[in-house]
């Protein structure tokens, strides 16, 4: 099953189907990406998306995320944003069931990082994302099937390569 999430974001719409490869950082080697058609921007906001928030854990280091557990919010991820408020260190993606996911930053003015965690809370890669405010818009795949995917401030973290997520859905 492969899941399309755009503007970091989830989407299952083939519609928005993507056409060009760009660059995946995976812990063992690899690279793949997508390319999204160029976009305007949309309005920005710093206040609170309508997200719920959780607590998580990531090799011992306690993040405040808001979540995105359904297509909707997937969908709608960090598009819009002008930047995280204080106390929210970033979104967290979940998955339903493993999903090879593609994202990408349509829309999203803050440049991320995405750190891909398999099933089992396992890291996987990471992903710097850039901007794309003139359009020509480049998403990324993950590198492999992921149970959650996790946006953060690009630069912010400095993950080990053998880190491992810790939420209350898979304690």
């Amino acid at each position: 099953m492969v899941v399309l999430v755009t503007a970091c974001a989830g989407s299952t719409s083939i519609a928005d189907q993507l056409t060009t490869m760009g660059p995946v950082t995976t812990l063992d080697s690899g690279s793949t990406s997508i390319a999204d058609p160029p976009t305007t921007m949309g309005s920005a906001t710093t206040l609170d998306p309508g997200f719920g928030t959780a607590t998580i854990e990531v090799s011992g280091t306690a993040l405040t995320v808001w979540v995105a557990d359904t297509p909707s919010k997937r969908a709608q991820g960090l598009r819009g944003v002008e930047a995280l408020p204080h106390g929210v260190d970033g979104m967290l993606f979940v998955f339903e069931t493993p999903t090879s996911a593609v994202f990408g930053m349509k829309d999203t003015l803050i440049p991320l990082d995405i750190w891909w965690f398999g099933p089992q809370g396992d890291l996987l890669g990471v992903t710097e994302m850039r901007t794309c405010p003139d359009g020509g818009c480049v998403s990324y795949g993950s590198p492999g099937a992921v149970g959650w995917a996790l946006e953060t401030l690009a630069g912010a973290h400095d993950f080990p390569p053998e880190a491992d997520l810790t939420t209350s859905a898979n304690e």
